[in-house]
């Protein structure tokens, strides 16, 4: 009786094509391979600070070529290539166009990990237009050089604005001289611009107050609807201030309680934030970011009253209103910071109204 099954069992496994299962060998190198996961990204400091005698300026050059990503590589990869070794610890992006802002986040932290560098302190701006044509963002760099560079300190000039940049890079001359400096001490300027039709103008101005200068130039916004110039800049000082910071609104330039003119730096250190969007309209939103503000550089031993600059950047005039009323519930109005506030196109976030940072004396 078994037999006959025997057979039977073995007929019906022939019939259904099944074979007896061989145990595969695995060659050497044929083992399963092991799934990798790129490590995540790390997001930029929220402050970070250099020693000011060694402090360093740079703008990445305009391209025209590629889209946002590539030229944003290149900006990277040349800040640090002309930095030379020099550790950066500020970006400050202007970006023109309809790409991501948040790509230049993305692509910082995914550079300086690559080349092995510290991670900086960001800030991401839209601007309306930059003065190349397809020219998508151009990104200025504040690094820590080797050696010291600025033996007696740094004078830090706010914007000064005018209806015709020829009269803004005038007055930015006055300041300049008002600090004991000549053209030579600027080390690098910016002029923000409603409008680029008078570009061959503005870089004519800049080049005949500041010969070989590098100067940034952009456009706040694509319908500028006023004619708006403002050029801020950064110099070496010549002579060091009797204090660690000292601040001056000479004679000829506009006096205004609530900013100064000029302000000289000579302490240890320079502590430098990204910045800090506000989301919201109401007054308790820019409170909310000023106090967040706080927290990213009080780790790095400065508080307000430390802060010897300010920008700001609101996308509309009620905005940059607000901030102007409360901003001296949080800064010293005895000693009010050099600054810039000017409307711009956008920020990282579509939800932002408005985003501000600061630079402080450290020690």
């Amino acid at each position: 009786m078994i037999r006959p099954l025997l057979i039977v069992l073995v007929a019906a496994l022939l019939a259904s094509g099944a074979t007896p299962q061989k145990k595969k060998k695995h060659k050497k190198g044929d083992e399963d391979e092991i799934t990798q996961t790129l490590p995540e990204l790390k997001d930029p400091p929220p402050a970070t600070s250099g020693e000011t005698a060694r402090l360093v300026f740079h703008v990445s050059p305009l391209s025209g070529k590629g889209l946002l990503s590539p030229q944003i590589r290149d900006a990277l990869n040349n800040l640090v290539h002309e930095n030379r070794g020099a550790a950066i610890v500020k970006l400050r992006a202007f970006v023109a166009g309809s790409g991501d802002l948040r790509r230049v986040q993305t692509l910082v932290s995914e550079i300086f990990t690559d080349h092995k560098l510290a991670l900086p302190a960001l800030s991401t701006i839209q601007v309306g237009a930059l003065p190349l044509d397809n020219a998508q963002v151009v990104i200025e760099s504040i690094a820590v050089d080797k050696k010291t560079i600025n033996p007696n300190g740094l004078a830090f000039f706010s914007g000064q604005q005018s209806k015709d940049v020829r009269q803004s890079v005038a007055q930015l001359q006055l300041a300049v001289s008002a600090a004991g400096l000549n053209p030579p001490d600027v080390l690098r300027a910016t002029c923000f611009l409603s409008s680029l039709d008078d570009l061959s103008q503005a870089r004519d101005a800049m080049a005949g107050a500041f010969p070989a200068l590098r100067v940034d130039f952009v456009q706040l916004q694509r319908l500028g609807l006023e004619p708006l110039a403002e050029c801020e800049a950064v110099a070496r000082l010549e002579k060091a201030p009797s204090l660690p910071v000292a601040f001056l609104n000479p004679q000829g330039l506009t006096q205004n309680p609530n900013y100064s003119q000029i302000a000289l730096v000579n302490s240890p250190k320079i502590v430098f934030s990204g910045t800090q969007m506000v989301f919201g309209e109401q007054d308790s939103d820019i409170k909310l970011g000023f106090e967040r503000l706080q927290r990213d550089i009080e780790p790095l031993g400065v508080a307000y009253k430390d802060v010897f600059w300010s920008s700001t950047y609101p996308l509309t005039r009620p905005m940059a209103d607000k901030v102007r009323a409360l901003r001296f519930s949080y800064f010293d109005r005895a000693h009010p910071p050099a600054s810039t506030l000017l409307l711009f196109e956008g920020l990282p976030s579509l939800d932002a109204t408005v985003a501000m940072e600061v630079m402080a004396a450290g020690q």
